[in-house]
């Protein structure tokens, strides 16, 4: 299943949404959700596999 994340647009102050502005992906992916988040995971910049070492 796909999942589609609405566009945040980087400004020089912040990132936009939706017509306000935050200081961080982790604020709107707030806003979106209701629930803390990682912002860069939230949006699919991060993956679930960061530290951990590769295969056997």
């Amino acid at each position: 299943m796909e999942r589609h994340h609405p566009a945040a647009i980087v400004v020089e102050d912040g990132f936009l949404w939706e017509g306000t502005l935050y200081d961080s992906l982790s604020a709107i992916a707030f806003a979106i959700t209701g629930t803390r988040w990682s912002g860069p995971r939230f949006f699919g910049l991060r993956d679930n596999t960061v530290g951990k070492e590769d295969g056997p």
